[in-house]
């Protein structure tokens, strides 16, 4: 995966403590408005909990990914400054990365959506369309990214993501393949669901609610998990290998142990819990 898809705190002006809200939730142990700054962020743009998040009731802000968006308005859109330092610029910088991100989180998409229709066995005649339609969506989605502020301002992001949509269901449908309905759980209610040891080879799982569910041991490899709710999802033994649209932030919000395997270039998560028992497939 692109690098520049990858958040780099050390090159951001901490936008995503202070540009986003929150309320006080099981997520976030206090309210924030909008571009007030978090009280635990110091004076070097770094946050004075960052250690003791979970425990400290900020799980929120330990699963947020800004796929880069950060350093990219911090270094390239305002030249290096930061909203300390130009307090005039502050509620402009905020604003562009609220569409930064979007337009960082659109773009990772699409990359890997390119690198799995240029791989393998979906080169050909079938990935070829769709191939040049994502190649399309990328360019305009950069030149998009490299405007200024007032250009970011105007970015329609929703039809941009409503072009995008269709075309990361077609590639997971020429991945995937022919799957069986049962398999088919986009948008699905399985919140708390006992789903330990379960085959769900090349499933659909796009939206599906899956808070807190038991997916111990279970067979992802090849699911698709775009924008699925992994939050306390337990994916310990759990193989994701192949998992299409998983991101770094999905994983973060769930529970996992060593032996769950994981797709690259995705880490494992420092909260994780050490190697366990793998549960007992069902039968």
């Amino acid at each position: 995966m692109n690098p520049s898809l990858r958040a780099d705190c050390a090159n951001c002006a901490a936008l995503c403590c202070v540009a986003p809200g929150f309320s006080a939730s099981a997520d976030f142990a206090i309210d924030k408005a909008p571009g007030q700054p978090c009280p635990h962020l110091d004076a070097g743009f770094r946050c004075s909990i960052h250690g003791e998040l979970r425990a400290r009731g900020f799980p929120g802000c330990s699963t947020y990914d800004c796929f880069g968006a950060g350093q990219h308005v911090t270094q390239r859109t305002f030249g290096g400054t930061d909203w300390r330092r130009a307090p005039g610029l502050a509620a402009s910088m905020f604003a562009s990365f609220r569409v930064m991100r979007q337009l960082h989180e659109l773009l990772w998409y699409v990359t890997e959506a390119l690198a799995l229709v240029s791989a393998g066995p979906l080169r050909g005649e079938a990935a070829g369309p769709v191939h040049g339609e994502l190649a399309g969506a990328s360019r305009e989605i950069h030149r998009l990214s490299e405007g200024d502020p007032s250009e970011l301002a105007r970015a329609d992001v929703g039809a941009l993501r409503e072009h995008v949509t269709p075309l990361l269901r077609r590639v997971s449908d020429l991945v995937r393949g022919d799957v069986s309905p049962e398999r088919n759980l986009s948008g699905s209610d399985l919140i708390g669901r006992d789903l330990r040891g379960r085959d769900l080879r090349g499933a659909s799982l796009r939206g599906a609610y899956l808070v807190g569910t038991d997916l111990g041991g279970a067979d992802l490899r090849g699911a698709d998990l775009t924008g699925a709710d992994l939050r306390g999802a337990d994916l310990r033994g759990a193989d994701l290998t192949g998992a299409l649209f998983l991101t770094q932030a999905q994983l973060d919000a769930a529970r996992g142990d060593g032996a769950t395997r994981l797709p690259p270039p995705l880490r494992r998560p420092v909260h994780w819990s050490g190697p366990g028992p793998r549960p007992e497939p069902v039968g």
